[in-house]
């Protein structure tokens, strides 16, 4: 099936700053040179966000990442958990129709589809409030035939409990997912032929309904509120070392740009680790500017390590050309490392100082030319 961008786009997009620290912690998880390991939760969480996937959402996920845009858009038009256009701000059904499902009764939830919500697929209602898809086996077979809705699997559906869901969220209520014939979970429908002992002490709903219900709104869209941050990792000091530049094989140096597995009994030496936090606060501050010369900052997103948001904050502290980062001393890079508030170690892990020298005498480095490529897309 072809996917393509939806014909209207909004501007810009950006992370909410829940959504934003929370984007933050899932990078942090990857080693340096890794990070687009968290492409798929960070398009997911831009989706739950605007309700849908938009182009702007693709490009930032894709910079915040260090990716092409093409590749973030790869990823983006093949997994269909990803709406690629405007989906019903209450709910979005999405029916089997996969054998089993088809076989037991598809078809007639579509037509509750076609009736109730819009006659094509992706057409939001009057309302604006539903929208629904058939997709591929969901896999609750032995539930068939069954829609998912939300993040929820609603089973066992006939045409006029599927209508009365549809009417129930309509009134702003949250019908109760899970089985909707009385079954507790996927048993015979005939009841238990085995383990029937367990049956009188079982608790009301199985696990996966009772956490719905616990919930209370299984169709609010995640918004970054709901627990927590919580990041074990760092606090246990993993990857936030940058990954050696060499390791040493038969005692020749050997330049790596990835991880490498050794063979078994020939395992490389690595680079002493350092850690950014552990960068010396005593450091000497750059020379800072009020404001940036002839009123026009450089564009220092071209540096790779610096968004929007670092951008910012570089500037707040007086730094807004190339030039500037160009020259700073060890001591210098220290001093900054230690004082990007909530991004300590920046300078150092993505080398701004050498990047910078080249942008400042007017060269390219392979991510300005990605990011030039992407303005211009």
């Amino acid at each position: 099936m072809l996917r393509r961008l939806y014909h209207e786009q909004p501007a810009s997009f950006a992370f909410t700053p829940a959504n934003e620290a929370w984007a933050e912690a899932q990078i942090s998880k990857y080693p340096e040179g890794r990070q687009a390991s968290a492409i798929i939760p960070l398009l997911w969480r831009a989706q739950e966000q605007e309700g849908w996937l938009t182009r702007p959402a693709i490009e930032h996920v894709a910079r915040r990442l260090g990716m092409d845009y093409i590749r973030a858009l790869e990823v983006a038009t093949f997994y269909f958990m990803f709406q690629l256009q405007p989906v019903g701000s209450v709910a979005h059904f999405q029916i089997c129709g996969t054998l089993s499902c088809m076989i037991c009764g598809a078809e007639d939830l579509i037509a509750v589809c076609r009736d109730k919500i819009a006659p094509k697929p992706f057409q939001l209602s009057e309302d604006g409030k539903f929208s629904w898809e058939e997709v591929e086996c969901l896999g609750a077979c032995a539930n068939a035939p069954m829609a998912q809705i939300g993040k929820d699997y609603y089973e066992d559906l006939t045409a006029e409990r599927f209508a009365a869901i549809i009417d129930e969220l309509a009134a702003g209520k949250v019908p109760v997912p899970g089985p909707q014939n009385g079954r507790y979970a996927a048993e015979p429908k005939s009841g238990l032929t085995s383990l029937t002992e367990f049956e009188s002490g079982r608790a009301q709903h199985n696990a996966s309904v009772q956490r719905a219900v616990d919930l209370g709104d299984t169709i609010r869209r995640i918004d970054g509120t709901e627990v927590p941050l919580l990041t074990p990792w760092r606090d246990k000091g993993a990857n936030h070392a940058p990954a050696p530049a060499t390791v040493r094989r038969n005692d020749a140096p050997v330049a790596v740009t990835t991880r490498t597995v050794p063979a078994a009994g020939n395992a490389p030496e690595a680079a002493p680790e350092t850690r950014p936090e552990a960068a010396p606060a005593e450091g000497k501050r750059p020379a800072a500017l009020d404001a940036p010369r002839e009123g026009k900052a450089d564009d220092l997103k071209r540096i790779k390590g610096i968004g929007p948001k670092l951008e910012k904050l570089c500037n707040s502290l007086g730094f807004y050309h190339y030039e500037q980062i160009a020259g700073w001393t060890p001591e210098e890079v220290a001093w900054v490392d230690a004082n990007l508030t909530g991004f300590k170690g920046r300078v150092s892990r993505d080398d701004w100082v050498a990047q910078a020298r080249i942008l400042a005498a007017g060269g390219e480095t392979e991510f300005s030319r990605r990011a030039d490529t992407g303005k211009e897309t």
